[in-house]
């Protein structure tokens, strides 16, 4: 199964669009189970996605497309799932066949809300894959920096080393480098983070902070990043590397950050619904924080997280973003 594996991609989003872009550089046919009929029917009569980094063009018969997810499980040996972590759990509801002989990649950053786990212990726990056969891919990699095939960093993170680099294999090009690790839990939970900070970012900035500020606040945030996850797994790890601060940066600065854009409009005055409704994307660090704060708050794995415990109180207690701003500021250093 080595070079002729079958691999499938599951969402519809920007994500997987850039996704499926970087495997169609590397393989003769992909997967790509979207749940959207019309999508599906736009990109086999007009090759792009109707939605998502519609500039992306795509060649059709590389493209073995289908809006039935047991059809596209049933077709693949790697299924990667880009599916925002909200809407996991329902739309695996669908799903009839036996998925625990495959190997699961997750592109999703962030917590499946139903049972607060990351979404590699979901599969694990809840459809029986072994931990082995379970893996993340994660940044910093920005699809819109995808689809201008601008140089991009992949981390792919697998217990399973031949694993991690057959997938690492298929998804590199001239414009995608890959690095393998064997953090899975580490990467999986810096990937859910580094979204609640970039809300934060996005906060500070619509709330008037600068650039001086939000250097603290991002050199405070991967200390906190760093405690939090040694509390969760506990591992020789470099918290500096590119899948942990790198990722961190690019979604706390970029202007292709959904979450920073979330954060920005709620520090200007927008109410959570009214934000989401305007953005129509799902940003994770909103669902994510709500988790993250459970967990920080679990007796055994307590860890300092003031960062998170202010992005909690604007998003899920309705706390004015400029008093809890104001006094996070003290509490940073």
């Amino acid at each position: 199964m080595a070079k002729d594996i079958k691999v499938a991609v599951f969402g519809g989003g920007s994500w997987a669009t850039a996704i499926v872009k970087m495997l169609c550089e590397n393989m003769d046919e992909v997967g790509w189970y979207m749940r959207s009929v019309y999508a599906v029917e736009h990109i086999r009569k007009q090759y792009h996605n109707p939605n998502y980094l519609s500039s992306v063009e795509f060649h059709v018969n590389q493209l073995k497309l289908s809006n039935d997810i047991n059809e596209m499980v049933a077709y693949a040996d790697y299924l990667i799932f880009a599916i925002p972590s909200a809407f996991l759990n329902s739309e695996l509801k669908k799903l009839n066949a036996d998925i625990s002989n495959k190997v699961i990649f997750s592109a999703i950053k962030g917590i499946v809300p139903e049972s607060g786990q990351i979404v590699g212990e979901f599969f694990s726990d809840k459809y029986n894959v072994p931990i082995n056969s379970v893996g993340v891919l994660t940044g910093p990699c920005h699809a819109e920096e995808v689809a201008l095939e601008r140089l991009s960093y992949l981390t792919v993170a697998c217990f399973d080393e031949e694993k991690a680099k057959l997938m690492a294999a298929k998804l590199e090009s001239d414009y995608i480098t890959t690095k393998i690790s064997d953090d899975i839990i580490g990467t999986e939970y810096a990937a859910v983070l580094k979204n609640i900070y970039a809300i934060a970012a996005g906060i500070a900035h619509g709330l008037g902070y600068g650039d001086n500020f939000q250097a603290v606040l991002m050199s405070n945030a991967i200390r906190e990043m760093r405690r939090f996850i040694k509390k969760i797994h506990k591992m020789k790890r470099n918290i500096n590397d590119s899948a942990y601060l790198g990722d961190l940066l690019v979604t706390g600065y970029s202007v292709f950050s959904r979450n920073r854009m979330f954060g920005n409009m709620i520090g200007k005055g927008y109410t959570v619904k009214s934000a989401m409704m305007e953005m129509n994307m799902v940003a994770e660090g909103y669902y994510a924080s709500k988790s993250a704060k459970l967990l920080a708050a679990d007796k055994k794995k307590k860890s300092r997280t003031p960062i998170i415990d202010a992005v909690y109180e604007v998003l899920y207690e309705g706390k004015e973003p400029k008093k809890i701003f104001s006094k996070l500021t003290e509490k940073l250093n």
